[in-house]
């Protein structure tokens, strides 16, 4: 195989996975990236660091972003920290491409709970991403959607709001309203909205997303479970227990349904109906779903991970009867 061909055959690979990974299938992917590796004829093997080409970067940045979404934490972990350091090396620390695995270590990180160096990789990326392309581009508000997302896992959503409401402004000029991204962007902002007590404002726009979403990807999609997840947290913190504890069920379904019983983005949903549950009196549920969450976490995640201390603590508050 030529260079060129090489260089084709990966390619094609890839946008087929990109595509897969957009629709969230991320082991059909992974199977077509490990089909671009050995097009290249490189080795699959994550230890190889001397690694020159940017689209052998690109790969295995998409491979980390399919076990990232499998839940493969620790195998998408190694094989960021082995191919960001060659990329540096390669192609430069200020290199787009640098950018990319900067932003990808960041999402790993905000669902393992490595909160600052995820916060740390993020600014890195968006600087980079910044100095290319200006402040008003889709790879910036991208950025800034993570950067509101980290801060709503950390519980600061006061921080992460005007992050969000950036990206959303970006893709709104960019896009209009009514776009997927900017409906993806509006519902972040809204979950960090519903952080900051600015319920009607969230609700609002869930809704709107939600239109999308199903207009978009169909009735089962997984932005359809998030956004319905994030519609019952609203409605939780608003005191309608049953509604909320309804779509919360909803969410969790269809979750299942598409990433398996097994999977880590389960625990926020499980670890919110488990305390609706306990509100409504149903202690032993609350009790079983908690500790599902312990059993999903427990050594995927750092042990200082806000959903899995949130449900040990609330094991251990039901164990000793303390309401």
């Amino acid at each position: 195989m030529t260079g060129r061909e090489r260089t084709r055959a990966v390619q094609a690979a890839m946008d087929r996975a990109e595509r897969a990974l957009e629709a969230g299938r991320a082991r059909e992917a992974e199977e077509l990236l490990r089909g671009a590796i050995t097009a290249g004829a490189l080795t699959p093997r994550a230890s190889r660091a001397e690694l020159v080409d940017v689209q052998d970067f690109e790969v295995r940045g998409m491979v980390a972003t399919a076990w990232r979404m499998q839940g493969r934490y620790r195998q998408a972990e190694l094989l960021l920290s082995l191919t960001l350091g060659a990329a540096e090396r390669a192609v430069g620390p200020a290199s787009l491409t640098v950018a990319s695995l900067c932003n990808e270590w960041g999402v790993l990180g905000k669902y393992t709970g490595d909160f600052d160096a995820a916060q740390a990789r993020y600014v890195r990326a968006l600087e980079i991403y910044e100095e290319a392309f200006g402040p008003d581009h889709d790879t910036v508000a991208m950025v800034c959607h993570n950067l509101g997302g980290l801060a709503h896992a950390r519980g600061q959503a006061w921080e992460g709001e005007p992050w969000a409401a950036r990206s959303v402004q970006i893709r709104t000029r960019l896009h209009g309203s009514d776009h997927v991204l900017t409906a993806l962007d509006a519902a972040a902002w809204a979950a960090l909205l519903e952080g900051c007590g600015r319920l009607e404002e969230a609700e609002d726009l869930l809704r709107q997303a939600l239109r999308v979403f199903r207009d978009v990807f169909g009735p089962d999609g997984y932005d359809v479970a998030v956004t319905l997840h994030n519609l019952a947290a609203v409605q939780h913190r608003r005191g309608e227990l049953a509604v909320a504890g309804s779509h919360y069920a909803d969410a969790l379904s269809l979750k299942e349904r598409l990433l398996g019983m097994n999977h880590p983005d389960l625990a926020p949903t499980l670890v919110n109906l488990a305390a609706v549950h306990e509100s409504q009196g149903d202690l032993g549920r609350s009790r079983a779903l908690h500790a599902r969450v312990v059993e999903l976490l427990h050594r995927r995640v750092h042990e200082t991970h806000p959903t899995l201390a949130a449900a040990r603590k609330a094991l251990s508050r039901l164990a000793a009867g303390v309401g």
